[in-house]
C-alpha cells in the first residue's frame, strides 16, 4: 500500500487507515484480529481509534492484538481524547465533551494503559469545545509530546478557523508541539471540508485524515433498496447517524456512483473511496468495517485510480454541502 507523509512531518502512514469505531462492541475479537491481519498484509500501517470508542473497548482490543498479529513498531497508532458517553447503558447516552488539560492528559494515560504501549504516534483532540480555553487544551498537547507520551499531535472535527487558530498558535513559539494533522468527515456526501479546512491544512502544512469516506456506508449502495437488517442503519447505535444520509440528495449521488462503478466494472465502494483518497490535501482515508470480509472489499481500492472524466462528473453531481458532524 502506498505510504504518504502526514503533512510537513516525517511521519509516514498508509493512504488507507483502519478505523476501529465498532471494535469491542459490534466487532468482536475474532473479527478484529482478522481485520488487522488483512490490513497489515495489504501494507496498511495507520490504525485509528479513540478513547471514547466503546468506552475504551476499541483501544483495549487493539492493545490485545499488538505483538501478536503485528509488532507495535510496524504500525502507526492514532487515538483521540476529549469525548466520551455519559455513564450508564443503552444507545441514547449523551455525549460528554471535556478538553481540559487535566482530563486530556488523564485520558491519554488511560489510553496508553489500554493499548499496552508507552506512547502513541498521533494523539488528537477529538473535537473543539467553547467551554475550555483553547490555549489550555493546546498545553496538554505540548506536555504529551515533551513527556514522550505522543510523537505527534493533531486535531479532529475542527472548523477551518479553529484549525487555523490552533495551528498558528502552536507555530508561534519555539518549543510548542506543532499540529501535524486535522481529521474531518469527508466523502462525496459530505464535502464540508473543502472550502476552508483543506486549504487551511495545505497552507499550514497539516495532513488531512478523512473519516467516513464512504458516507457512513451509504455510498456502498447497500441502502439503495432498503435497510438491511444487519446494517448500521438498523443498529440502535448508528440508526440516526446513517439515516442523515438517506435523503433524496444523497440518493442521487449514490446512483451516480453506481453508474460510474458499472461503467468501470468496479464496486461502488471502490469508486467512492478512490475519489476521497486522491482528493488534493488528503493524506489518508480511514475505513471502518464491521467484518473482515467488508474490509477486504475496501482494500481492493489500492489498485484503482479514477479516470479524470469520472472524477469531474462526480465532483459535479455531488457539490460541496454545508453539513458537518463529530464522530
Amino acid at each position: 500500500m502506498e505510504q504518504r507523509y502526514l503533512g510537513r512531518t516525517g511521519l509516514s502512514v498508509s493512504r488507507l487507515g483502519l478505523g476501529t469505531l465498532t471494535w469491542g462492541r459490534d466487532t468482536d475479537e475474532h473479527e478484529a484480529r482478522d481485520q488487522l491481519k488483512a490490513f497489515v498484509e495489504a501494507g496498511g500501517t495507520l490504525i485509528d481509534t479513540a478513547a471514547g470508542y466503546g468506552d475504551g473497548a476499541s483501544e483495549e482490543l487493539i492493545g490485545s492484538l499488538l505483538g501478536d498479529v503485528v509488532d507495535r513498531d510496524d504500525v502507526v497508532i492514532a487515538t483521540k481524547a476529549g469525548v466520551r458517553r455519559a455513564r450508564g447503558t443503552g444507545p441514547g447516552r449523551a455525549r460528554v465533551v471535556n478538553v481540559s488539560r487535566g482530563n486530556l492528559l488523564r485520558t491519554l494515560d488511560e489510553s496508553l494503559r489500554r493499548l499496552g504501549t508507552d506512547h502513541v504516534d498521533l494523539w488528537q483532540v477529538h473535537t473543539w469545545s467553547d467551554e475550555t480555553p483553547w490555549e489550555e487544551t493546546l498545553s496538554a498537547l505540548d506536555t504529551a509530546v515533551s513527556s514522550g507520551r505522543a510523537s505527534y499531535v493533531g486535531v479532529s472535527n475542527y472548523s477551518g478557523w479553529q484549525t487555523a487558530q490552533v495551528a498558528t498558535w502552536q507555530k508561534a513559539v519555539p518549543g510548542r508541539a506543532p499540529i501535524a494533522s486535522t481529521q474531518v468527515e469527508y466523502s462525496l456526501l459530505n464535502r464540508y471540508a473543502e472550502p476552508e479546512i483543506v486549504p487551511c491544512a495545505k497552507s499550514l502544512g497539516l495532513g488531512v485524515l478523512a473519516w467516513s469516506p464512504l458516507g457512513r456506508g451509504v455510498l456502498t449502495g447497500k441502502y439503495r433498496t432498503g435497510t438491511p437488517a444487519d446494517s448500521r442503519a438498523a443498529s440502535p447505535h448508528f440508526g440516526d447517524y446513517v439515516g442523515a444520509y438517506l435523503d433524496p440528495r444523497c440518493s442521487r449521488i449514490v446512483e451516480a456512483v453506481a453508474r460510474a462503478a458499472d461503467g468501470l466494472q468496479w464496486s461502488p465502494l471502490e469508486v467512492a473511496l478512490a475519489w476521497v483518497r486522491d482528493r488534493p490535501g488528503v493524506t489518508a482515508a480511514i475505513v471502518g468495517a464491521r467484518t473482515a470480509a467488508q474490509l477486504r472489499g475496501s482494500l481492493t481500492v489500492e489498485e484503482c485510480t479514477l479516470p479524470e472524466e469520472i472524477r469531474l462528473a462526480l465532483d459535479d453531481v455531488s457539490g460541496p454541502n454545508p453539513s458537518s458532524s463529530t464522530l
